[in-house]
């Protein structure tokens, strides 16, 4: 009898150092998962184990890994693994139908009968709860004391190694999301103007910068027939990639319709009825769509909820806020794309195309820039070249917010009459 006592300790205690070789040495969970499942069959030699990782966010227990069974999810108070986060303690079960907590409704699920339960915490290096493992059906009758400290061993092993293994995963995921977003940064910068527009008797400029990795305003030059240039600026709402692949598409069928038509209004109505099929409840894209013709010096257009349109009058240097013309794309099927009264530039006249990033950032007692903050900036700088100003505009918005963070998107194109 010794001699087999002696044999069956010097067998478990290879079996954890094996365990912990191989927790070392891993570097995917769902292995080490299936090596401490695999560990406690063998160690505890029991029918069947399973390990139930804590999720502290959803305040669940869900497994990766169980011995004949898929994935299993529930509420981590539930149970007798509940009892096990909530005591942080070995749960010793003897009989499983008796106890009072023992949740029954798996064993329905799946035909098995639970006799007896070695409920395990595991906890990692700092103390946190990482997971519940769960041993059933001891072989030959109950688990005894010798089991609960061979499974307070395994499951301290196994909670470290888990823990990390779940922190180098979080660790790489992240890496990969940054390296994600800056691939969809570089091609949707790749989709702005390579440089602003050669207009004759004009200077124009545009410029952006978006809140996150990626963003949701987008600005463009469209050459049209005759010589004429278009304009565009949209906004979708939000910033990041959703919002980001909403204007890109919204810029490509403009693009697209120019090609067919010159109506201002056409284009923007057919804009409206594909995203529109396109787009879920609640997203929408606000977007100016101009054609200056440089000859005539009139600048037509239509501005689906984009506004206000900053224009500055250079003879009398005041400031005037035009509105939209119609509501924002995607909204409404019934989309009337009114035109608004065309624009004629006088020497000297700016036209200031911005996103509401700008005349909307706060500053930290919550007042906003506003838009008469924009036209001091464009009369004290008129004489600067369309570049400058926005430079001075971007500058001037910084400085009022007060070191606080960009929270949106910031789009602006300059249209500059010599």
């Amino acid at each position: 009898m010794e001699n087999d006592t002696l044999r069956r300790q010097i067998s478990d205690l290879t079996a954890l150092l094996e365990v912990s070789k191989y927790l070392g040495s891993t570097t995917e969970l769902v292995p080490l998962l299936q090596r401490v499942e695999h560990a406690a069959l063998e160690v505890l030699d029991c029918e069947r184990a399973s390990v139930f990782l804590y999720d502290a966010v959803a305040e669940e227990l869900y497994s990766k890994v169980a011995t004949g069974e898929s994935e299993i999810r529930f509420l981590a108070k539930l149970g007798v693994a509940g009892d096990t986060v909530a005591k942080r303690s070995i749960e010793n079960i003897p009989d499983a139908y008796a106890h009072p907590r023992f949740n029954r409704e798996i064993d329905k699920k799946t035909g098995f009968r639970t006799r007896t339960i070695l409920s395990i915490p595991l906890t990692g290096h700092d103390g946190a709860i990482v997971g519940v493992l769960q041993s059933l059906n001891k072989r030959g009758g109950a688990f005894d004391r010798r089991d609960e400290e061979e499974g307070a061993i395994l499951g301290s092993l196994a909670g470290v190694a888990i823990q990390r293994q779940m922190l180098l995963d979080e660790f790489a995921e992240k890496q990969r999301l940054v390296h994600d977003l800056a691939v969809a940064r570089e091609i949707q910068s790749s989709l702005l103007p390579k440089e602003d527009p050669s207009v004759e008797g004009y200077d124009i400029a545009g410029w952006n910068r978006p809140a996150d990795e990626t963003g949701g305003d987008c600005y463009d030059y469209v050459p049209l027939p005759g010589g004429a240039i278009g304009l565009l600026v949209a906004d979708a709402t939000g910033h990041g990639i959703g919002p980001a692949l909403i204007v890109s598409e919204c810029r490509a069928m403009l693009r697209a319709l120019v090609m067919m038509t010159d109506d201002l209004s056409v284009i923007m109505s057919r804009v409206n009825e594909r995203l529109l099929q396109d787009l879920s409840g609640g997203r929408f894209v606000t977007a100016f769509f101009g054609a200056l013709d440089p000859r005539e010096h009139v600048l037509d257009y239509v501005s689906a909820g984009h506004g206000p349109l900053l224009y500055f009058h250079a003879d009398t240097e005041r400031g005037e806020e035009l509105q939209a013309t119609a509501l924002p794309l995607a909204i409404m099927r019934e989309f009337d794309a009114k035109p608004g009264t065309p624009m004629r530039m006088k020497p000297g006249d700016i036209l200031i195309l911005v996103t509401d990033g700008f005349f909307e950032w706060a500053n930290r007692d919550g007042e906003l820039f506003g838009t008469e903050r924009i036209f001091d900036v464009v009369r004290t700088h008129r004489a600067d070249p369309a570049r400058r100003i926005i430079e001075r505009l971007h500058e001037a918005v910084v400085r009022f917010g007060e070191g606080t963070t960009q929270a949106d998107d910031l789009t602006a194109i300059v249209v500059k009459r010599h």
